[in-house]
């Protein structure tokens, strides 16, 4: 089996439960009987706190002498997480188990970025086709989940997800490449990760992409968490919702297998861009609750609004970081696009979607705005030029 194929594998391990908790985890919240506020909580602490969790996940990370080991306990972990909510113990139990859970989920993936960055760079193969795969399983996630949604239980969705997690564990060791943290071999001492990250955080060209990038993924909180119930609410079935998550993440795809010669003559910068304009049109369409059949070519949008805007993220931060600071570096992007930043929107969504609905959207708009101005004063960084 070729690399390329085996990475991709793996992150289909990864996004097959992604696929599945994204749209449908706030339906097992509300079936478990939370309200809209209290589901906007849930979702928005791990992201909140991952500014401080996930640097410290990837200088955890880093203490190994190869990448793949930790990737294989935190798989474990995710697994044993989901599988203890089945408990009905309340919000508080609730809420501690997704926090784990959810934490560390998250930062498997920017960890698996910087192992396949690295190898498609080494091994001269596009990085989009093994993402490419890991987008189709988030895609077979979206529509298998609904279709079983609209016959069975939301508890059906709890233990979905918690296969995904003894998956994960399963590929990290199997299917991941046996690469070692550093060159040579050896593990980093602690004293070495601190200054790599202490050396980022003082970047400023670095953070302005970071924010930037954040702001514009960020804005997505409020479809990701409340998407499915406002559309619902609109009187869209939830087998159709899997369908338009699917829609949007298939353009995706067509986007990361494709298009790559495409994307290296625009330039990363001109791809964080174009997700910020994709995304302020976006959010302000969905705001006005559009009739389903307008609804499909919006969702099509995503592949601007995410896959534009985290391929040129990803590309920025790899150009503006060195190999020993690396998964700092991607943990650091990630964990701003998905964490603090998505989770104050997260609180906010859950909060609007009470009072207002779907007109909540006009917030994520206004984030999409301002995450665009941080994206143009790019042009003027000069390292980026080379």
């Amino acid at each position: 089996m070729s690399s390329p194929v085996r990475l991709g594998l793996f992150y289909g391990a990864i996004f097959i439960g992604g696929g599945a908790a994204s749209p449908y985890i706030p339906v097992w919240f509300d079936h478990r009987g939370l309200s809209g506020a209290e589901i906007g909580l849930i979702l928005s602490a791990p992201l909140l706190a991952r500014t401080v969790t996930a640097p410290l996940l990837a200088m955890w990370a880093d203490s190994f002498s190869l990448r793949r080991t930790p990737l294989i306990l935190m798989g474990l972990a995710m697994a044993a997480g989901y599988a203890l909510m089945v408990a009905p113990l309340g919000f508080a139990w609730w809420f501690g188990l997704w926090f784990i859970a959810s934490t560390i989920y998250a930062t498997v993936g920017p960890l698996t970025d910087v192992v396949v960055l690295a190898r498609s760079q080494k091994d001269g193969f596009n990085y989009g086709w093994p993402r490419g795969i890991g987008s189709v399983a988030f895609i077979i996630a979206n529509i298998g989940m609904g279709l079983i949604l609209a016959r069975g239980s939301p508890e059906l969705v709890l233990v979905w997800i918690t296969v995904s997690g003894l998956l994960v564990a399963f590929g990290a060791r199997y299917w991941l490449p046996p690469d070692p943290v550093r060159v040579g071999g050896g593990t980093a001492a602690l004293a070495e990760r601190m200054a790599g990250l202490r050396e980022l955080f003082a970047d400023r060209d670095f953070m302005l992409v970071v924010i930037s990038a954040g702001l514009i993924q960020s804005a997505h909180a409020f479809y990701y968490s409340f998407s499915t119930l406002a559309w619902r609410d609109q009187g869209i079935p939830e087998s159709m919702t899997g369908l338009l998550w699917g829609v949007g993440v298939a353009v995706e795809v067509i986007f990361l297998w494709f298009m790559e010669p495409w994307r290296r003559r625009f330039g990363a910068r001109n791809l964080l861009v174009l997700g910020g304009v994709a995304a302020v049109v976006r959010w302000g369409a969905l705001a006005m609750s559009p009739p389903l059949w307008m609804v499909f070519p919006i969702q099509a949008l995503h592949t601007f609004t995410y896959a534009a805007t985290f391929i040129g993220a990803l590309q920025l931060v790899d150009q503006l970081s060195k190999p020993s600071n690396a998964s700092a570096a991607q943990t650091i992007n990630s964990a701003l696009s998905g964490g603090v930043l998505s989770g104050v929107a997260t609180i906010v969504s859950g909060a609007l979607f009470d009072r207002i609905g779907a007109h909540g959207y006009f917030v994520m708009a206004a984030m999409s705005l301002a995450g665009l101005a941080g994206a143009v004063r790019l042009y003027g960084v000069r390292r980026l030029d080379s």
